[in-house]
């Protein structure tokens, strides 16, 4: 390992923001070292996308991310873009596809990505430490002491690219949260994003479709996404309920519209053109037997909906399209695929990622407060995070 100040800078984190870093500054002629408690760099790109890696999203635009302050993610993003990184991606000839929504995933292995940042390290001749933890991290006469398994190495400069606390078994942790503390920073209270929903009480009855799933509209607070939602033997999941979730705040509803593509008055004209159909038959053309099944008993709609005024009709459509879910909690960082909250973009710079009040210290990907859609978003953020910090180094 390095003696002192053989470093022009130190990146803690082998993710996908500190590889990206280490590899853009080692290629213009930084000496880096980057370093990282796991066996094993891209961890968490590894098992991103079912093993493929969801990489990027064409769709990305700062307006699908949450933070404290919605201009911030703006200056990256704007600078290191989708098709730059997709453009990495080809120079390399791995294949991709792109599924829903923008989302691009590697026809191969998730592996291809890491083994593309890792070679894009060699070229910036970058040092990598793996395997061995950071027992300590200093200021210092010339910038950071940082002590890696009670050996110190300095250099002027420190990244923290250490992620949020989402999925531990892979190892992650808060420490990037304290140690911005730790210099001065202000931390946004970090809670799990893209997590699934846990039901108690009364709807707990919905456990019983555990496995079911529907097209449907979520919406948590203001902001509301179609796609599948899935029910578990826990309660909520599936992609627009995992988005929906990234919104919700502890005692608020979500809403869910099981029938999006109905208009207004449907009911009501159905029981003029099948009078003697039931509700459940009515939603079994486009929902699962089992949900139909289910919202027509909650509802108390059994019968024939001839039987029944328009009026009750209308108020059935209103359930339908305006139901509302009251979760108790989620699954929590275990379950949740990243960390909204974090170091506050208050305390940084747009344009660098430098701390504002701390000379030469740096923050970039999940560490801080910008949390992206599901779908390549928090990779493109980590992409370009990553780059405008390297570049500055």
């Amino acid at each position: 390992m390095a003696t002192s100040l053989d470093y022009d800078a130190i990146i803690l984190g082998a993710g996908a923001a500190g590889l990206m870093c280490a590899a853009v500054a080692g290629q213009r002629g930084r000496r880096i070292l980057l370093v990282d408690h796991a066996e094993q760099a891209g961890k968490k790109i590894l098992i991103s996308g079912g093993g493929r890696c969801n990489f990027t999203n064409v769709h990305t635009a700062a307006d699908r991310y949450i933070s404290a302050n919605p201009h911030f993610a703006k200056s990256a993003l704007g600078r290191y873009t989708a098709q730059d990184f997709l453009a990495l991606v080809e120079s390399y000839g791995i294949t991709w596809h792109e599924k829903t929504l923008g989302q691009l995933f590697c026809d191969g292995s998730a592996k291809q990505i890491v083994e593309m940042l890792l070679d894009e390290c060699d070229k910036g001749r970058v040092d990598l430490s793996l395997g061995r933890g950071v027992t300590g991290v200093e200021s210092h006469d010339v910038g950071y002491r940082v002590s890696i398994d009670g050996r110190a190495v300095t250099a002027p400069a420190l990244v923290i690219a250490t992620g949020g606390p989402s999925i531990p078994k892979m190892g992650a942790t808060g420490f990037a949260y304290d140690l911005a503390r730790q210099f001065g920073l202000k931390v946004v209270e970090p809670r799990p994003a893209l997590v699934p929903l846990t039901l108690g009480g009364d709807e707990i009855l919905f456990r019983e479709l555990s496995g079911v799933a529907a097209d449907v509209v979520a919406t948590a607070g203001k902001t509301a996404f179609r796609e599948a939602a899935l029910f578990t033997h826990r309660g909520l999941s599936g992609p627009a309920i995992l988005q929906a979730s990234s919104y919700w705040r502890h005692g608020q509803p979500v809403g869910i519209d099981f029938v999006p593509d109905r208009d207004s008055g449907w009911l009501p004209a159905a029981k003029r053109t099948t009078p003697r159909a039931t509700l459940r038959k009515l939603l079994g053309g486009t929902l699962p037997d089992r949900l139909a099944e289910t919202l027509s008993e909650r509802l108390g709609m059994t019968g024939e909906i001839s039987t029944l005024t328009d009026r009750k009709l209308q108020d059935v459509e209103r359930a339908l399209s305006h139901w509302q879910f009251t979760p108790n909690g989620s699954e929590g960082y275990a379950k949740a695929e990243v960390t909204a909250g974090g170091i506050s973009t208050a305390e940084l710079s747009s344009q660098t990622m430098e701390a504002k009040r701390v000379k030469n210290l740096y923050a970039v990907g999940e560490a801080v407060d910008v949390t992206g859609w599901l779908g390549g978003y928090n990779f493109q953020w980590a992409w370009a995070s990553g780059w405008a910090a390297g570049q500055v180094l």
